[in-house]
């Protein structure tokens, strides 16, 4: 009750000042510090002030940091917010460890590394995450940035060597499950001409790989049917670029499943462009906005040529459309989702995927700023019109997702997915809402605002 009480003061009054962070600090009163600076605009202070302020909430986030994470990781992120400290950052990257966002913990390490080079722990913590994550080439690259003369060089140089055995064992499965499916599909090296036999058929997960009629090459199995354009590669080059595209798209599939319980029935076409391909195929003004997109029954991807861990996550979010595209069955005569329900869907298990359950810091606290403020985008101003096309696409995106979060803690997956079929077969959106929730878009909308502004 004290606490409310506080926080209902504090809305109608002033900000508070920094001498009294520091005299809830020396109380080690760290509820009522976070509960005071929560909702504080750092822009409304003057630097020494923030500076003041920010070592305050860090002295909570450190005292609380082995007893009470949650808190610890809420004070951090304040701290961070006021002024991004080496220790407000190795703080928040602990503190989102422990409570099991890796996605934030990356984040605040990565912005250590770029703005502390010299101090070693971010580059040995973030390489250890990543190794944790199997990304041996990408720890390798940040644990090469920790200073020699660091104490933690030590450490870096037995992880590199750890980095670099994954690295060899990751390459040497590569070619062992490569050899394995030609074995199994049918398809032989000429290593004199260079070309590819297959076999007639493929069945189960085995892919066959061909050439299409408008030349396109092909991979295809029960899940996805990949074409991408030759661009003259050789045979080698083909097939690791072909097994580096179907291990992404089988993530893709794994992933869905893991955090719907459900994924896509019927193969989908996946179309490989590179970034000259796509503005020739799909537009120049799509091709400088969008990363990926789904239409006309296919995954469109942008600059596949190049596979980041961005494209990989395009590959999640628009696997997810199909998937949604899947369960509404329009071939059947079903009627589409709101497209604020299907892009939110898709930016959801994205951020999944990206290892957090929220938006992008930076992203965060727009839309946090925005929800306090009573500015977020209404769900039923996006039920019609494409994201991509609103006046502000990075805050339709995340309000949807969030939007989806909040039917997803209310159900689990099943209700959602139920949600979506029962709308795919006629069902008015609005009502399904109702009969399944118990409650109607605007107090969708409502609970949306208030999950953010208390983040």
């Amino acid at each position: 009750m004290r606490a409310l009480i506080l926080a209902a003061l504090l809305s109608a009054n002033p900000p508070p000042p920094p001498a009294q962070a520091q005299k809830l600090a020396a109380q080690r009163a760290w509820e009522d510090l976070y509960l005071a600076y929560s909702s504080a605009d750092p822009k409304g202070y003057e630097a020494p002030q923030r500076r003041t302020i920010a070592a305050s909430l860090l002295k909570g986030c450190e005292a609380l940091a082995g007893s009470d994470a949650v808190m610890a990781y809420s004070l951090g992120e304040r701290a961070v917010a006021f002024e991004e400290t080496a220790g407000g950052l190795r703080c928040l990257a602990r503190t989102a460890l422990a409570t099991d966002q890796r996605g934030s913990a990356e984040e605040a390490l990565r912005l250590g590394l770029e703005h502390f080079p010299k101090d070693g722990h971010f580059g040995l913590e973030l390489g250890r995450i990543l190794l944790e994550d199997k990304d041996p080439q990408g720890a390798l690259a940040v644990l090469g940035q920790v200073p020699p003369r660091s104490p933690q060089a030590s450490k870096a140089r037995a992880l590199m060597q750890k980095a670099r055995s994954q690295s060899s064992e990751e390459t040497q499965a590569r070619a062992q499950a490569r050899a394995i499916e030609r074995r199994f599909t049918g398809e032989t090296e000429d290593k004199g001409k260079g070309s590819v036999e297959h076999a007639s058929a493929s069945s189960g997960l085995s892919y066959e790989s061909g050439v299409s009629a408008d030349g396109m090459r092909t991979r295809a199995n029960g899940r996805f049917v990949v074409k991408y354009f030759n661009n003259a590669r050789d045979f080698g080059q083909r097939a690791e670029y072909e097994g580096r595209i179907v291990s992404a798209l089988d993530e893709a599939y794994v992933h869905t499943r893991q955090v719907l319980g459900e994924a896509r029935e019927a193969p989908v076409d996946v179309i490989l462009y590179t970034r000259e391909e796509f503005r020739t195929h799909q537009g120049s003004a799509l091709a400088r906005m969008v990363a990926g997109l789904y239409s006309d029954g296919a995954i469109r991807i942008n600059d596949a040529a190049e596979l980041t861990q961005q494209t990989k996550a395009t590959l999640v979010h628009e696997y997810v459309h199909s998937v949604v595209d899947d369960l509404v069955n329009l071939a059947s005569g079903g009627q589409q989702v709101p497209i604020w329900l299907n892009e939110g869907l898709a930016e959801y298990v994205e951020w999944r995927y990206l290892g957090s359950d929220k938006p992008p810091q930076a992203l965060g606290a727009r839309m946090r700023a925005a929800a306090q403020a009573g500015s977020l985008p209404p769900l039923s101003a996006m039920a019609g019109q494409a994201l991509i096309q609103q006046s502000d696409p990075g805050m339709a995106y995340g309000t949807s997702a969030v939007a989806v979060r909040e039917l997803l803690r209310d159900g689990g997956p099943e209700r959602l997915l139920g949600l979506i079929r029962e709308v795919g077969q006629g069902t008015p959106f609005e009502e399904a809402l109702q009969q399944r929730y118990g409650r109607s878009l605007s107090q969708l909308e409502e609970a949306v605002t208030a999950a953010l502004s208390r983040r």
